[in-house]
């Protein structure tokens, strides 16, 4: 009992996240935003941050901010791994047997080929975020959550992030609003084309949370 004490008086916590989970990040740019909650825990060592691009592109294109937080995660525990694509992630080496308290997945966004209220645009976003679910739903603890953060207003609203993770077997839990104040040290890129390393107006948008239907209620639901 005394131990399962102190276990908990060492724990700390930002908004939805506690240093006791076990945290993967998705889609990393800078690695911003683990470097932040690294920064909030002391520690990264339950921590794996991810990036689709390679570890030189990543210090090529995020060069004022990507090589301070590397070195920091790297200092505090935190794995990181680079070229991991959301569709094939669950089958990377080092991830293969890992199930995860919270997988985090900020602006998910496929690239800039056609207008964002375009309906191919859309498509080709519905897309990435269907296959990240489909991976993350293999990746989560029984009583886990994956967590996407995302604009609310059009022509965002129009990707029915909440029907593409039902359709894999995760349900809502909570729509929380996002302020990139609550998270210190935390700028969201653009992440692709010349202007990559550009931070964006998030406006209105919310962190959604989801976790996964019971099985017998997942198999009913897709009858």
């Amino acid at each position: 009992m005394e131990e399962a004490i102190a276990v908990n008086k060492q724990e700390k916590r930002i908004l939805h996240y506690s240093s006791n989970q076990s945290i993967l990040f998705v889609g990393e740019g800078n690695f911003s935003f683990a470097a932040c909650l690294a920064k909030k825990f002391g520690s990264a060592k339950n921590m794996v941050a991810t990036s689709l691009d390679s570890k030189e592109s990543v210090l090529a294109r995020y060069s004022n901010a990507a090589p301070i937080n590397l070195k920091e995660l790297e200092d505090m525990g935190c794995v990181i791994l680079h070229e991991v694509d959301v569709h094939t992630m669950r089958q990377h080496p080092l991830l293969v047997n890992q199930l995860f308290d919270r997988i985090v997945f900020n602006f998910p966004h496929a690239g800039f080929f056609f207008m964002e209220n375009q309906k191919i645009q859309i498509e080709l976003h519905q897309d990435l975020v269907r296959r990240f679910f489909t991976s993350a739903c293999e990746m989560l603890k029984a009583s886990g959550e994956v967590h996407v953060t995302h604009k609310t207003s059009y022509p965002y609203s129009k990707w029915d992030i909440v029907k593409l993770a039902k359709e894999v077997g995760l349900y809502l839990v909570e729509e929380a609003p996002f302020s990139r104040g609550d998270y210190p040290g935390y700028l969201n890129k653009r992440g692709s084309g010349k202007k990559c390393n550009r931070t964006f107006p998030v406006g209105l948008c919310s962190t959604y949370k989801f976790a996964k239907l019971p099985l017998l209620e997942f198999s009913q639901t897709t009858l």
